[in-house]
């Protein structure tokens, strides 16, 4: 296997922006250089603010928006029925809406910045693990009729066809939808900043984020400072004690994907279509091809980060679930990662009572709606508040801290196993 960290990194070395050093002053000073907060950052440049400071304690896109499965999509973690139930129909429909928005406004940065990053236009399916019809019918029906949006019905047969495998019962195709090397795009959100003169520091792990003297927020790392009017926080499952208040409200939740070794015209054999797959399960596998005949394959859910060979390993089988014909196949790659969820798995966006905002929870489904948040952030940011208020429903209610990990690891068993049951 591949000694690189993962294949996003190998594939993408990225330019690198310098530490923070000295004392700086700006207006607004964002913490994590993760979707949510290279968002935030460029929804206040095109916006016309740019006396902002961007701190990254590793390097652009290191945690969960740099190593996730590449898929753009709308909707959040919380499942679509759950968000109606929550908020009511009507709010439920405006607030999916926004995350179809989110979608058009990153495909609309990428060729406004001229981002280079895979981006592949051909849709997403959701694949029927199970031999019963009703799941589609289901899902189908509250999409049309709950939030007018039309997926595609795909035969049985058909899918059989298009996936190259018949473990699944059909799928629904949501045209909309791409996938792209989530590196890549984290590195060009990076690069049009900086030219857009929002100053981008990398290793530059903040230490202490406090009240100054004048009335704004000292934030300070080991070889510099800034002190700004208004901080942001958005650092996901990579927080660890920088701010307890924010730290205690997720759960830090491991992903694993793995890469294969190009495929070359094996490929179309296993999978003869360009879109991205996911199904029905509630932990599922989520795979897609690579521009290079590589398949990119994820799944499972831990409280507990693997490593590569153990990774690759649990992968590779279930690969070959779905597709036996990729037997003998060689993983080159492969790595976990840390999402970050809310109690409620909804994003957690908003202004602490002394001041300090946030931008976090987005674990799962995170592409669409990091876009979003900066948005949400932004405008916040600059006064207005509806945009936030949206989200107060949701707040930051306490995960239990190791409690709550346990308990969100039997929760997924228990879910595996009733899946396992179904099937």
């Amino acid at each position: 296997m591949n000694g690189a960290e993962n294949y996003y990194r190998a594939t993408a070395p990225g330019v690198h922006h310098a530490p923070l050093a000295g004392r700086q002053h700006a207006r607004v000073c964002i913490v994590g250089a993760g979707f949510a907060g290279l968002a935030t950052a460029m929804s206040l440049m095109e916006h016309g603010e740019r006396d902002v400071v961007l701190l990254e304690a590793e390097r652009i896109g290191h945690g969960a928006s740099g190593r996730n499965g590449g898929f753009v999509f709308g909707g959040y973690s919380l499942d679509e029925e759950a968000l109606l139930a929550a908020v009511g129909a009507e709010q439920g429909r405006r607030l999916y809406q926004l995350t179809l928005g989110a979608v058009d406004q990153i495909r609309r940065r990428i060729g406004q910045y001229g981002i280079e990053c895979d981006a592949t236009h051909g849709g997403i399916y959701l694949a029927n693990w199970f031999d019963d019809p009703r799941v589609l019918d289901a899902r189908e029906k509250f999409m049309r009729e709950q939030l007018g949006v039309e997926w595609q019905r795909v035969s049985p047969a058909d899918f059989a066809q298009r996936a190259r495998s018949e473990r699944y019962f059909g799928a629904l195709y949501e045209e909309n939808a791409f996938h792209f090397h989530p590196l890549k795009y984290a590195q060009g959100l990076g690069r049009a900043l900086a030219a857009g003169g929002v100053r981008v520091h990398e290793q530059s792990r903040v230490r202490a984020i406090e009240a100054d003297s004048g009335g704004g927020w000292r934030v300070a790392s080991a070889d510099g400072e800034v002190h700004c009017e208004e901080v942001v926080v958005c650092c996901g499952g990579y927080i660890e004690r920088l701010y307890p208040a924010l730290a205690g409200a997720i759960l830090p939740i491991a992903t694993y994907v793995m890469v294969t070794e190009p495929l070359q015209d094996r490929l179309p054999q296993a999978l003869d279509s360009k879109a991205a797959v996911y199904d029905t399960r509630f932990a599922f596998d989520y795979y897609r091809p690579l521009p290079d005949t590589r398949l990119l394959w994820g799944g499972r859910i831990s409280i507990r980060s693997r490593g590569p060979e153990e990774v690759a390993s649990l992968l590779y089988q279930d690969m070959l679930k779905v597709y036996p014909q990729l037997a003998g196949t060689q993983v080159e790659y492969a790595w976990s990662g840390l999402m970050s969820y809310g109690r409620h798995k909804m994003p957690q966006l908003g202004r602490l009572p002394n001041g300090v905002w946030y931008g976090m929870g987005f674990g799962g489904h995170g592409v669409g709606p990091t876009s979003l948040a900066g948005d949400v952030l932004s405008a916040g940011l600059m006064g207005e508040l509806s945009k936030v208020a949206q989200f107060s429903a949701w707040g930051l209610p306490s995960t239990g801290g190791p409690a709550g990990l346990l308990a969100a690891q039997l929760t997924y068993w228990y879910y595996e196993l009733r899946d396992w049951m179904r099937q």
